[in-house]
């Protein structure tokens, strides 16, 4: 699946991950390829991700929003 990890100021990542784990406001939750369609708030914590090479990679965000639809994960930090 695709993940884009963006804010204002920059592109954080853009490229092919097997599992995203995200901090929502009502929890981590994990993304896997062809995930149900979803709209979420996300907290302050850290996004999780593997590549599609295997690597584990972390990113500490304030806050965002996550957006998950055909295989595509969209995630704008505040």
């Amino acid at each position: 699946m695709t993940l884009n990890i963006i804010s204002a100021e920059e592109i954080l990542f853009s490229g092919e991950a097997e599992s995203v784990t995200l901090p929502g406001t009502e929890g981590d939750f994990m993304v896997l390829k062809d995930h149900a369609s979803l709209l979420s708030t996300l907290a302050s914590g850290t996004i999780r991700f593997t590549d599609s090479q295997g690597q584990q990679h972390t990113a500490e965000i304030p806050g965002g929003l996550a957006d998950v639809d055909n295989n595509v994960v969209s995630v704008c930090v505040y």
